[in-house]
């Protein structure tokens, strides 16, 4: 160790400069966004809450076709389904567990009849794993709670394709 080293650990100079960092920092402008006040922009392309869709006669779209099953890479959708008397096939159980989920889109991409989407809800939680639980009765709640929403996203994205 050198007489500059000591000489610059007796006086304390590595906190020191550190300290000059930080103080600069402390009087400039902030760049933080509030969240709860104030939101960042979002991409029109963002994949957040998942949502089943009804058409506007208030049927469920999914035809039970168990395409997004096969493709989904993460294996967190689970579908049954059973025969209508009318000959078409409709789910009994349409599951997603979005602690497996990896929201890549594939599920959205691979629906024929755009039963399945992913809006733009960023704001949900879970307390417990079960709260991440999405039945299909939860998806279609959320396809009614946002259908606006996903119908205005769904224009835009069709506008720029």
């Amino acid at each position: 160790m050198g007489a500059r080293d000591l000489i610059q650990t007796f006086f304390l100079g590595e906190l020191r400069q550190g300290l000059s960092v930080t103080l600069r920092y402390l009087f400039a402008p902030k760049i933080t966004i509030q969240y709860p006040e104030e939101k960042t922009p979002m991409s029109p392309r963002f994949r957040g809450l998942h949502a089943l869709r009804r058409y506007p006669n208030g049927e469920e779209r999914c035809i039970a076709c168990k395409l997004c099953e096969a493709v989904c890479p993460a294996m967190a959708i689970t579908i049954e389904s059973a025969q209508r008397k009318d000959g078409s096939r409709r789910t009994t159980r349409y599951d997603i567990d979005l602690t497996k989920c990896i929201f890549c889109g594939f599920c959205e991409e691979a629906c024929p009849v755009d039963a399945i989407v992913e809006s733009n809800v960023i704001e949900y939680h879970g307390e417990t794993r079960g709260d991440l639980y999405y039945t299909k009765q939860m998806l279609l709640a959320n396809g009614d709670r946002y259908e606006a929403e996903i119908a205005e996203a769904r224009a835009l994205d069709a506008k720029y394709r």
